[in-house]
């Protein structure tokens, strides 16, 4: 039996890159899956669409993870998967919205930034505890940004990444008492279309050269970072957040 048989997982920003690798993981595994998307509704289709070709179970769930009301018929959709339950909960949804010095932002900009990656992590969390059993799982996304600033133009997200590494680690103290696990996934530079959008192929050519294996990441390879730490492979591993980035920074 597939280690999370009889599981169900919510996978925010699900339907593509990183979060489509953990979708798909996370069913290749035995979970059913509410993949999220906001507004790629071809992209979560063609991810259940997978999932279901290689004999898994998910649907797709379409909810802005910054709006409340949306939040909260996200998890109610979700839940009802699992009979009113969720066992497994990965915040991937996030991202740079665009490359801004202090100079160049404003407050609504800021506050964009922090709302898209914190935030949201804030308001689906808190959602799926009160359909989450004692000894279910959270995974949160945060990034190398939280520890070493991220790169030019990125101070707001890599501020939002560092709240989200830190409400890890407080809500892995506070949910002990259920036994709720909850740990963080930091990527570092991640072939996916964030980097496609937002950095220059000469700045991607140069990471990857510093970097001690040589090359880029892959989705795949975060997704399966995200699955231990899911699975009961991870039983003692808790508040923790783990680096995924080839070398180039030691935490």
């Amino acid at each position: 039996m597939a280690e999370l048989t009889g599981k169900v997982a919510l996978v925010t920003g699900g339907a593509r890159d990183i979060g489509r690798a953990v979708s798909l993981r996370f069913a290749e595994l035995g979970a059913t899956v509410a993949v999220n998307y906001r507004a790629t509704k071809g992209d979560a289709d063609e991810t259940v669409r997978l999932i279901e070709a290689a004999g898994g179970k998910a649907v797709a769930v379409q909810a802005d993870v910054v709006a409340p009301a949306d939040v909260t018929r996200m998890v109610e959709a979700a839940a009802k998967l699992g009979q009113g339950k969720i066992d497994i909960l990965c915040n991937v949804a996030g991202g740079l919205v665009a490359r801004k010095t202090m100079a160049e932002m404003d407050v609504g900009f800021w506050r964009q930034v922090i709302d898209l990656n914190l935030t949201s992590t804030f308001l689906v969390t808190k959602a799926v505890l009160t359909c989450m059993p004692d000894g279910g799982t959270i995974v949160n996304f945060s990034s190398q940004a939280a520890r070493d600033g991220g790169g030019p133009g990125a101070s707001a997200y890599a501020t939002a990444k560092a709240g989200v590494s830190n409400f890890t680690r407080a809500l892995a103290k506070e949910l002990s008492p259920r036994r709720i696990r909850v740990n963080a996934v930091a990527p570092g530079m991640i072939a996916t279309k964030f980097h496609d959008t937002f950095t220059k192929p000469e700045v991607r050519q140069r990471v990857a050269s510093m970097t001690p294996l040589g090359r880029e990441g892959q989705a795949g390879e975060v997704a399966e970072v995200a699955a231990f730490l899911a699975s009961p492979r991870s039983s003692f591993i808790n508040g923790e957040s783990i680096e995924v980035n080839g070398g180039i920074f030691f935490a």
